[in-house]
């Protein structure tokens, strides 16, 4: 996958051991949770922050920073565990194909921002407009330059 951008910026990087705590300890952060999955090549189990979609009775986990080392890992490994306001499921995990990625981002995600409170709404579409402007207004090229997986329970 081809992608302008492979990690995070310097301050979600900084900010993700804090994140990662809050997280931890059970605080309800809106649609972020902590992703566990098995490195590909070391095996040893990493933790990353990541948002949710969750749409119409289906969930999503969008690489928002393109082809970084979790989207990697779970590629590979095809399943984690997913703690989100304090539940910890184990999941399996689908990439979606370029098609489907692109329908992701025409339909689901607008769909997804849509359904927020106002806040969330507001803070959505400030994050994903300095975070990558395609992700709401160019499907085809976000489908492109960020994974999307969808989680189910197995």
């Amino acid at each position: 996958m081809t992608t302008s951008r492979n990690h995070a910026p310097a301050l979600v990087r900084w900010s993700n051991p804090l994140t990662g705590g809050l997280l931890r300890i059970g605080l309800s952060m809106g649609p972020n949770g902590l992703l566990t999955v098995r490195g590909r090549k070391s095996g040893v189990l990493r933790t990353a922050p990541v948002a949710v979609v969750s749409y119409e009775g289906r969930r999503y986990l969008i690489g928002a920073y393109g082809d970084v080392q979790w989207t990697r890992n779970l590629r590979a490994a095809g399943e984690a565990e997913f703690r989100l306001h304090g539940r910890t499921e184990h999941v399996t995990a689908r990439e979606l194909d370029r098609t489907a990625a692109t329908a992701f981002f025409r339909d689901t995600l607008p769909g997804f921002v849509s359904r927020l409170p106002w806040f969330g709404r507001l803070f959505a579409a400030v994050f994903l407009r300095l975070v990558g402007p395609e992700l709401l207004s160019d499907p085809e090229r976000a489908a492109v330059t960020r994974p999307v997986f969808e989680i189910s329970q197995p």
